[in-house]
C-alpha cells in the first residue's frame, strides 16, 4: 500500500530542510500526467516524464477520505501517443493535465516527493510504502514534524481536484 501525505509548502524552503536531514537526492523529474474521467476513487493516468522519456501508464485506487492511502499499479509503456489513443478507443475521456516539476528524495524508507506543480504552487508528498498503513502514518508525521510541518499543512485534495477548482473561480 501506497501511504503518503501531501503538504502545501515553499520549494527552496522546505527542499533545504529536506536536505539538512539527510535526505538524498535521487532525480530530477518534469512530469506531465493526463488523467481520464472515471469515478472516484479510482484514477487512471499517462505520465510523460519528458527529462528521461518514460512513459507509465497508471492506475490508482483511493483507499481513504483524505487521499492519504492507495493501491497503485504501474507500467512502463514506449509511446505516450498510442496509448493515450487506445484508452480513448476504449471509451475512456480525457480529464486533466497536471504538469510538475518534481524532485524525489529518499531517507531510509521513507520517499519525498517536492513537487512545483504549475498553476497550483509548492506541494511535498512524504511517501511510505506499506502494508501497515498506521505505522506508515506514525513515520511519515514524525517526518513531517522534523521539518516544521503541521496539520495545517495538509492538503488532501487530489491535484485534478484542485486545477478543477482554480478553473472554475
Amino acid at each position: 500500500m501506497e501511504v503518503e501525505v501531501k503538504f502545501k509548502v515553499l520549494f527552496d524552503e522546505i527542499k533545504e530542510k529536506i536536505e539538512r536531514l539527510g535526505a538524498e537526492l535521487v532525480r530530477e523529474e518534469v512530469q506531465e500526467d493526463l488523467y481520464f474521467d472515471i469515478p472516484l476513487p479510482n484514477l487512471l493516468r499517462i505520465r510523460r516524464i519528458v527529462n528521461t522519456g518514460e512513459v507509465i501508464l497508471g492506475y490508482k485506487e483511493i483507499k481513504d477520505q483524505r487521499n492519504e492511502e492507495f493501491d497503485e499499479i504501474e507500467v512502463e509503456v514506449k509511446d505516450f501517443d498510442k496509448t493515450r489513443e487506445i484508452l480513448k478507443r476504449l471509451g475512456f475521456k480525457e480529464d486533466i493535465w497536471v504538469k510538475k516539476h518534481r524532485h524525489v528524495y529518499r531517507l531510509g524508507n521513507v520517499t519525498f516527493e517536492l513537487n512545483r506543480v504549475e498553476g497550483l504552487g509548492d506541494f511535498l508528498d512524504i511517501e511510505v510504502i506499506s502494508d501497515n498503513v498506521e505505522d506508515a502514518k506514525k513515520e511519515i508525521w514524525k517526518v513531517a514534524r522534523r521539518l516544521g510541518l503541521k496539520e495545517e499543512d495538509v492538503e488532501p485534495r487530489l491535484y485534478q481536484e484542485l486545477i478543477k477548482e482554480k478553473g472554475s473561480t
